[in-house]
């Protein structure tokens, strides 16, 4: 498999890496986010992580299989990378190593790790089979290449407000904008057919908010990221006033505070192998 970018395929983060995007992406870990492949992970294994972020799930998985295995984390920002790093010296890890690099162009042997990882990534690259097809090309051949994103277009929640209905509107059109796709985890297996791996499950599962403690927390942390990530600069250049952004801000904190609040976010998974035969008919 090749792992030369193609034309327009390397991430344009939506988000942002601002502090307040990293400590939301620092609350999620293997048990939150990577259920449906733990099972595969073995003592000495080695795992390469796309878009790492702050590196949380990073040293979860480096803790499944350390000592004897190695955990390589990559993410495009010096600022994750660097959290991922301080990360890793306050749990004492010795494991895990993070690379600020391109998702396509990663310093390390081709075909030598056991598991190929991205989560929440591809919906951010303007050419997600190109990335899978990358992504084969760092995993061995008995290897898996495991994949999991959300899907925007099927979040739901109550009360209803029209407010985050406002926000989901702004968030798509500016992530498509950018080349990205929201909805991106109903169409993990159709990109990986099309990069020609041997798809071995698609299956979903979901972060569900629900109490009053996680509630109040992800309506603060969205109205924080509103005010002061990516959002509100994609929001100005769509149209939107600095009082609308201000806006969506508060009915995230509204939403957060009802006692009544409940919100579901779908995710796509996928465990693939690479197609030796595949490759061989690309070359």
């Amino acid at each position: 498999m090749t792992t030369s970018p193609s034309s327009g395929a390397t991430p344009r983060y939506s988000h942002g890496h601002q502090p307040a995007v990293l400590a939301s992406h620092g609350t999620r870990t293997a048990a939150n986010s990577c259920a449906y492949f733990l099972d595969r992970l073995r003592p000495g294994m080695r795992v390469l992580d796309l878009g790492c972020g702050p590196g949380s799930i990073t040293l979860d998985l480096a803790e499944i299989v350390g000592p004897a295995g190695e955990v390589v984390g990559v993410d495009f920002s010096e600022e994750a990378v660097a959290a991922a790093r301080e990360n890793a010296r306050t749990r004492a890890d010795t494991t895990a190593t993070f690379l600020a690099s391109d998702f396509f162009t990663v310093d390390v042997e081709p075909g030598s790790f056991d598991v190929v990882h991205a989560h929440q990534v591809l919906q951010h690259v303007p050419d997600p089979v190109a990335a899978l097809d990358a992504m084969a090309g760092y995993c061995a051949e008995d290897g898996i290449i495991a994949c999991r994103d959300a899907d925007y277009g099927v979040m739901v929640w109550y009360p209803e407000n029209a407010g985050l209905d406002r926000w989901r509107e702004t968030y798509c059109a500016s992530s498509r904008a950018l080349g990205g796709e929201p909805d991106a985890g109903r169409r993990l297996r159709a990109w990986a057919n099309e990069a020609g791996l041997d798809v071995e499950t698609a299956q979903s599962s979901t972060w569900t908010y629900a109490t009053p403690e996680t509630t109040r927390w992800w309506g603060g942390s969205q109205a924080e990221r509103v005010r002061t990530s990516g959002f509100a600069v994609r929001a100005r250049e769509h149209g939107l006033s600095l009082a609308e952004v201000e806006q969506i801000a508060v009915a995230w904190q509204d939403w957060g505070r009802s006692p009544d609040a409940w919100f579901c976010m779908p995710h796509g998974e996928l465990i693939a192998r690479p197609n030796l035969a595949a490759h061989q008919g690309k070359a």
